[in-house]
């Protein structure tokens, strides 16, 4: 059996791909070719952008209760393909069915948001500034805009279009190389609800698409999610050419355990926190900072809990933990351990080597504990995978330091039973979302989500109100009326139609 040939969405079809290269699309279990995926060229780019700008106005002018009507359609639709799409994120992304179906509520989440652009959409107004003088603003659409997703999580981010598309801009989305039949399905379904054509466009490829659309003069924004190298890179480029941007990058995020913790309680949060998903997720809890007083007896208990993973596909109900996405992704976390050795780390549990009775070719990593400390690469840069460091705290003091010093600033968390010592921690971690007994702090799509330093490039934070924000510009109204006196009726224009 042949693996299909993707095709690129534009202008209400899908259309072949000319550019001669392409990749397989893997099962990161299997390492079977499922798809084949084109990389799109310049002139397949501007296609798709020709089709967003041609479709603006109209789509600008269709009411706003119109558009709201049409994103709830669309909502049920991804609602009753869910289990679907869920299976879907497991055979190119390799997570468990369980992770790819908590993905997938809070996918539909989004939808949700998106459609109340009736009142997320609402301008201000401020009567008699001046004398008979009015001032308000109103919200307006730009044009299209780009959505650069990455492979981790393949129905929720390629979705920030929905918040686009609902305040009135036509995009066009960018899947990751490595998973684009959840947003090939996701778009299907926009179609099915009825988006018209050259509203929603989807274009295959690699980088230079990015860089194509991060150029091109009637894309009006982009928003990106990824490393932060590649983050800063595409900020300034976008930025540098007049355009708005959102740019997420990495994290390395630090759990801390302070001596009040409720250890039996905590632990099940810690361990999710730190190694699900396969830790290929920006919230993940990178680095455990453990006060010495309790390190012995927590770190037995965390060994213990974290050794109960099972590998596996993410299909059969009894893997808790799937591959890592690709053979590089494999070879650079294996690496990455033996430098931490040669740098003096203790490894404590050691994930590399693992096998998977029955899928010899899948990108096995299992459950990685090193010890570490700052300056060390594997306690100081992001990895994407199943590899975690632990260091010794003598307290809070010493923990803030290590968390403030980090270049990232995405997610810190801390376990605490004192109000006072959670109180201080929220104010002095410097980080863009914080976690009080909740290792994976992340916030639900009603709220904007978005780190610090190296772990966010912009000003306005993906999802909810921020994205409503960063999607349209507030226009203001100044107004004056003048009586035509040639009408006058006797009556003071002031008080006619009162009584």
């Amino acid at each position: 059996m042949t693996a299909d040939q993707l095709r690129n969405f534009t202008g209400g079809e899908w259309m072949p791909v000319a550019g001669a290269e392409s990749v397989p699309v893997t099962n990161p279990a299997t390492g079977d070719t499922i798809a084949i995926h084109p990389m799109s060229m310049n002139a397949e780019v501007d296609a798709a952008v020709d089709a967003a700008k041609a479709a603006f106005w109209d789509w600008w002018m269709t009411p706003v209760p119109t558009r709201s009507a049409m994103m709830f359609r669309y909502r049920h639709l991804v609602w009753e393909a869910r289990d679907e799409l869920a299976e879907i994120i497991v055979r190119e992304n390799g997570k468990t069915l369980a992770e790819a179906k908590g993905e997938m509520l809070r996918a539909l989440q989004y939808i949700e948001h998106a459609s109340a652009v009736t009142e997320t959409m609402k301008g201000a107004v401020t009567e008699n500034v001046g004398s008979g003088v009015d001032i308000e603003f109103i919200r307006e659409p730009l044009g299209p805009f780009a959505i650069i997703a990455p492979f981790n999580f393949p129905a929720m981010i390629p979705l920030y279009f929905t918040w686009a598309v609902a305040t009135g801009n036509p995009v066009i989305v960018k899947p990751s190389e490595h998973c684009p039949l959840t947003t090939i399905r996701l778009v299907e379904l926009a179609a099915e609800a009825g988006f018209p054509p050259g509203v929603v466009n989807m274009v295959l490829g690699d980088r230079s698409v990015v860089e194509r659309l991060a150029v091109h003069p009637d894309v009006v924004g982009l928003s990106f999610v990824g490393s932060s190298t590649v983050a800063e890179a595409v900020y300034k480029l976008v930025t540098g050419n007049a355009k708005r941007c959102q740019a997420q990058g990495g994290s390395k995020n630090h759990l801390v355990v302070t001596d009040s913790a409720v250890i039996d309680k905590c632990l099940p949060n810690i361990v999710s926190s730190m190694l699900g998903n396969s830790s290929q997720r920006c919230f993940a809890g990178s680095n455990l900072l453990v006060y010495d007083s309790i390190y012995d007896e927590f770190m037995d208990g965390f060994l213990t809990e974290v050794g109960r993973f099972r590998l596996g596909d993410g299909m059969d109900p009894d893997t808790t933990m799937g591959p890592v996405i690709s053979p590089d992704s494999q070879r650079q976390l294996e690496q990455a351990v033996d430098t931490a050795v040669a740098e003096g780390s203790e490894v404590l549990l050691d994930g590399r080597g693992a096998k998977v009775e029955g899928h010899p070719n899948g990108n096995w990593m299992g459950p990685t504990v090193v010890t570490g400390r700052p300056g060390m690469e594997i306690f100081d840069r992001e990895l994407f995978g199943p590899v975690r460091a632990v260091q010794r705290v003598s307290g809070l003091d010493e923990a803030l330091s290590v968390v403030n010093a980090s270049t990232y600033g995405h997610t810190a968390a801390i376990y605490t039973e004192h109000g006072g010592v959670a109180r201080e921690f929220r104010q002095r971690a410097d980080v863009g979302q914080v976690g009080i007994n909740i290792g994976t702090p992340a916030p639900i799509a009603f709220y904007a989500v978005g780190g610090r330093k190296t772990s966010f490039y912009g000003s306005l934070r993906g999802r909810a109100n921020d994205a409503v924000d960063f999607y349209t510009d507030k226009k203001v109204v100044v107004s004056t009326w003048h009586v035509d006196t040639s009408q006058d009726t006797g009556v003071d224009p002031a008080f006619e139609g009162k009584s």
